[in-house]
């Protein structure tokens, strides 16, 4: 996989729009970490829900913590939601952006007919970015047009993120830029 930011030069099936969508990037620590989701947080439209794959320990919750940081949330509130299932945060004004960022963690979800009494709907209802931890859990519930993100675990600092929209959601900016040292 590709450490510089640089999509995947693998060719898609043909006719797989998803495959042909899809961007993978190398990230090798923290710093890199931050500068991704930058990237990211400018380019997700005023609506979207990110549905975030990866095991135990991969950094589905560092990465909201940077997105978050990106946005201006102060990072140290955003905690995992494993226990409450959904935190929402206040994001700062922005025009025609979304209003808050809801993080979620479905871990702990028996069942997706659980969805219904954890508020999910009413909390992204309207302009929010809505991440997912353990979507899967949910995947019936998840709408077409979504932003699918795996983490892959390559050591203790680096990760490999593959970011693949789902449906009509389109990045507004690129992601696969080297990301630049900071």
């Amino acid at each position: 996989m590709p450490s510089t930011g640089e999509p995947s030069t693998g060719e898609p099936p043909p006719g797989d729009r998803a495959a042909a969508a899809t961007i993978v990037v190398g990230v090798p620590d923290e710093e890199a970490l931050a500068a991704l989701a930058r990237r990211l947080a400018a380019a997700l439209p005023a609506r979207a829900v990110v549905a975030l794959e990866g095991d135990l320990g991969a950094g589905k919750t560092t990465f909201v913590k940077a997105v978050a940081a990106a946005v201006g949330i102060d990072p140290a509130t955003v905690v995992s939601p494993t226990f409450g299932l959904i935190h929402v945060h206040a994001m700062p004004h922005r025009p025609a952006g979304p209003r808050r960022l809801v993080h979620a963690d479905f871990y702990r979800l028996a069942r997706p007919g659980e969805l219904a009494e954890t508020g999910w709907d009413d909390a992204t209802s309207g302009p929010c970015w809505s991440f997912a931890e353990w979507p899967g859990r949910i995947a019936g519930h998840l709408p077409a047009d979504r932003l699918d993100v795996a983490i892959r675990i390559d050591s203790p600092t680096a990760r490999t993120f593959t970011f693949t929209p789902r449906g009509a959601l389109s990045l507004a900016a690129p992601l696969v830029a080297p990301i630049p040292a900071t």
